[in-house]
């Protein structure tokens, strides 16, 4: 049988910039060649970055795209590279509009171009309003074999050009992706490249993006399937990686340029089939390279710390920071964000600063110390009683203005801290404390990115525990101190203050939140579930006032099925409540 090597460039591309995207196609496809490739596919939109938002729209910005792929297949020739053939996704323009488009790059040229058939309009994506869908279907002749390209929301709509090369018929096809990462998302995933294998007749060879963009992040996990179910090789999560696999396929020989038509409403698009012959002999028979084991998944909170690190990381340095500042309270959230920092950018890049008030506890103070110690960050002490007290004295503030006027003086404090020396402030809030409105804006809420904005408190919990059991699984130092997680939370914005004093249990509070918040479960539906009905009133009164605090939050890694920001987006002025006055 035909033999063909193939390559999975598992790459990092940053939004907008070109050139650099353009350099890192070549390089690593210089590596791939150098190992043998015959055929190197990169991610989704891999020259532009990914998602390119309203950048889409703008002509000069296309053309810059074009203008740069032309150059690179002459780049890929002048550099030993052009007898591979190259997939690589970009943004499109023509006469239609803008196109999420792969192209194929050999022998110094651009030979065709494929333009992404589903566009996804649902969840964090919104390309229905930027691209035009292809229905153009090129199939290449690659050394003996037929080669068809198909780009990520393909394979996630049923009909459409996997199930035609199905059925005009291919050897292999490759599908490009910017799939962006949520928790459990590869237990869909992979079922489904299987079974689109099946669809086709002919193995899958799935790259994926990896890294992170603004609230997105993306794992990776590359992957080759079979139509029989198996999976034969597979990169890591979080990780640039080149993925190198020796196929042997039945070459089919397939001529077929007519998609047949069924019966019945359900009609398969018109697609225009074209077949270009590259390289119609197979190759000599060669050693084909040892296969490595498909790389094991990371465990569920494992992941979840992965992913948070690749989003924090990525904000930061795509941003041209290399540092980050905030306050170190000495609760869970600030020393779990703590820890993603220190693991995310190094501890020499993470400055805590502790803001005691004269409601600070003792233990407070000294857990903020103690996770400074154990981690090997900067660390400062700036008391804020007596700025606190300027305005508490000149304005007569009692009460809530009182308690808040804390929150702020700490977060005037960092971004003071963020000017003077060129650190990015993070915000250390989570997911269920957002949904609630338990935050004071313009205080806590404060900062440029917020790591954890996606994770509820008891998830949160976990994180510390798997992390710093982690650190004792390799023999080191637990990074988060003891106390911080067993500790009942508290802003200590008042005396004796704990967070269940205003807010429900969390472990019952985060259920509540999923089934509203991610599920858009009503009233109705959540007491039917057998949630109290005076709990189930209050919590969905706390998050309908709180869309002007989250409208305002920082952006912050997505993990959940259903994020603030991309994902859930409901008017300000708003008065459609679930529960009548």
């Amino acid at each position: 049988m035909p033999q063909l090597r193939i390559a999975l460039a598992q790459v990092n591309a940053c939004v907008g910039d070109i050139a650099g995207n353009s350099s890192m196609v070549l390089d690593w496809t210089r590596r791939a060649v150098q190992d043998g490739a015959h055929l190197v596919a990169f991610p989704e939109m891999v020259l532009s970055g990914y998602p390119v938002e309203d950048l889409a729209l703008r002509k000069s910005f296309a053309a810059a795209n074009l203008s740069e792929l032309e150059a690179l297949a002459r780049r890929l020739q002048d550099a030993g590279c052009g007898d591979a053939l190259v997939v690589v996704g970009h943004l499109g323009r023509d006469d239609e509009g803008p196109r999420n488009s792969a192209s194929l790059l050999y022998g110094g040229e651009v030979v065709t171009t494929y333009h992404k058939h589903h566009l996804p309009n649902y969840g964090v994506f919104d390309e229905a309003r930027y691209f035009a869908p292809g229905f153009d279907l090129p199939i290449v002749r690659l050394h003996g074999l037929d080669v068809g390209v198909v780009i990520c929301e393909d394979i996630w709509q049923n009909g459409g050009p996997v199930a035609a090369l199905g059925k005009v018929g291919v050897d292999l096809v490759v599908c490009i992706n910017g799939s962006p990462y949520e928790r459990a998302k590869d237990d869909v995933r992979t079922p489904l490249v299987v079974r689109r294998a099946a669809e086709a007749g002919a193995p899958m060879a799935y790259v994926n993006l990896v890294g992170a963009q603004d609230e997105l992040v993306f794992d990776g996990d590359s992957m080759v399937a079979t139509p029989d179910g198996e999976i034969l090789a597979r990169a890591p999560q979080f990780a640039e990686h080149l993925t190198l696999l020796d196929l042997e396929l039945t070459a089919g020989g397939h001529t077929s340029t007519t998609v047949p038509a069924e019966p019945g409403p359900m009609r398969m698009p018109a697609f225009d089939v074209q077949r270009i012959v590259l390289q119609p002999e197979p190759l000599a028979p060669y050693e084909p390279v040892p296969a490595l084991p498909p790389a094991e998944r990371l465990d569920d909170v494992g992941e979840v710390w992965s992913a948070l690190v690749t989003g924090l990381r990525d904000y930061v340095h795509k941003n041209g920071f290399r540092s980050v500042t905030f306050g170190f309270s000495g609760g869970i959230d600030s020393a779990v964000v703590a820890a993603l920092a220190a693991d995310a950018l190094g501890a020499d890049s993470v400055h805590g600063v502790s803001m005691p008030s004269n409601y600070s506890s003792e233990h407070s103070r000294s857990d903020a110390a103690e996770l400074a110690k154990r981690i090997g960050c900067h660390f400062e002490v700036h008391p804020i009683a007596d700025m606190v007290d300027v305005y508490v004295r000149q304005l007569e503030l009692t009460g809530l203005a009182e308690e808040n006027v804390q929150a702020r003086a700490r977060g005037v404090l960092l971004m003071a801290l963020s000017n003077q020396r060129g650190h990015l402030v993070l915000a250390t809030g989570n997911k269920t404390e957002l949904a609630v409105g338990y935050s004071t804006i313009y205080g806590d809420a404060v900062g440029a990115f917020a790591p954890i904005k996606d994770v509820p408190k008891t998830l949160v919990w976990k994180l510390a525990r798997w992390r710093n059991a982690d650190a004792e699984k390799r023999g080191e130092v637990p990074p988060i101190p003891e106390n911080s997680i067993s500790k009942a939370p508290s802003a200590e914005l008042r005396p004796d203050q704990l967070d269940q004093d205003s807010l429900p249990e969390y472990d019952v509070l985060d259920v509540v939140l999923d089934g509203y918040v991610e599920g858009d479960r009503g009233y109705a539906d959540l007491i039917a579930d057998g949630f109290d009905a005076e709990l189930v009133e209050r919590v969905l009164q706390m998050v309908d006032r709180a869309e002007y605090k989250r409208r305002q939050y920082p952006p912050g890694t997505k993990i959940t099925f259903k994020a603030f920001g991309r994902d859930r987006r409901l008017p300000l002025t708003n008065r459609w409540r679930e529960i009548a006055p």
